[in-house]
């Protein structure tokens, strides 16, 4: 199969979820025991977050966001190098915990691939730690700062049942 037929496949089976009464962006994501995570069901949705979060040219994607209600993220890196600054590293992370959260916040502009055409500024914690699991069943703790701790955190609310809007400032 093509990646145009691959990209065709996921799409129509994990179709995007849209707008802010939608019961899936609502709903609380159950977390998965290992059992789950070894299964080809959720091995095939971690394949569909990464893939979709790149076609859909996003630096994160939550179960959710394509029908899921289990608690799985795809988020990319912000990398700054010398002179050059892209996106880099795609990370799936199962059943992530944000365990830590700095009291020093910043604020920036969000906007979400589920609420097309809404822009506005979020307060993020600067810094945090999360925990989480790979799709190899290996545990992880990462600290991040700045655009990829706000990343992780707007991934995670999605897990929740909260969008960027419920936190907009004015």
């Amino acid at each position: 199969m093509n990646r145009k037929h691959t990209l065709n496949y996921l799409t129509n089976f994990f179709p995007l979820q849209f707008w802010k009464d939608n019961k899936q962006l609502r709903a609380v994501c159950k977390e998965l025991d290992w059992e789950d995570i070894a299964s080809d069901p959720i091995q095939l949705l971690c394949y569909a977050l990464r893939e979709l979060m790149w076609e859909y040219d996003w630096v994160g994607l939550a179960a959710p966001q394509i029908g899921q209600d289990v608690r799985i993220i795809a988020v990319s890196s912000w990398i700054e190098k010398r002179k050059e600054s892209k996106f880099d590293k795609q990370t799936i992370m199962i059943n992530p915990t944000i365990t830590f959260q700095s009291e020093k916040t910043f604020i920036s502009e969000e906007g979400c691939l589920s609420l097309p055409n809404i822009i506005d500024k979020v307060e993020r914690h600067h810094s945090i730690t999360v925990r989480y699991l790979d799709e190899s069943w290996q545990q992880h703790e990462q600290k991040l700062t700045g655009f990829n701790a706000a990343i992780v955190q707007h991934e995670v609310d999605h897990l929740d049942g909260i969008l960027f809007i419920d936190k907009i400032i004015s």
